[in-house]
């Protein structure tokens, strides 16, 4: 069972990919365009409609939404256009990933971190 949710993680992080790709794709109406780009960034955003500390309901949109509304935008996509974006999207995931890049955000995480407790510090003084 957890090697088909793993298989299934897998399946849903390259069509959310497919779903940007093809939302930048010119054969693809604009209103399909639109709803790509709200399901994908729904899906990678930290931001829930119901949020995750509800128990039980909370985890329920991830679970739901997400895939539901990844199907509805796959289903209006032509399915040529959609296998050609799942092709590059299985492709960019197979690239090795860039350390400098991993070496920054986190960089950046931290100075933000940093940054943050600062002005906390200062305002509390």
């Amino acid at each position: 069972m957890a090697s088909r949710l793993k298989e299934w993680a897998r399946v849903i992080k390259r069509d959310v990919h497919a779903l940007y790709l093809a939302s930048r794709d010119p054969r693809v109406p604009w209103y399909v365009k639109a709803l790509a780009v709200a399901v994908a960034a729904y899906a990678l955003s930290p931001i829930d409609l119901i949020p995750d500390f509800i128990p039980v309901v909370g985890y329920l949109d991830d679970l739901i939404i997400v895939p539901l509304g990844i199907l509805l935008v796959v289903w209006l996509i032509p399915p040529a256009i959609m296998d050609e974006h799942r092709e590059r999207a299985s492709k960019a995931t197979e690239r090795p990933l860039s350390r400098a890049g991993a070496v920054f955000v986190i960089g950046v995480w931290i100075a933000a971190a940093v940054l943050a407790g600062w002005v906390i510090y200062a305002w509390l003084q």
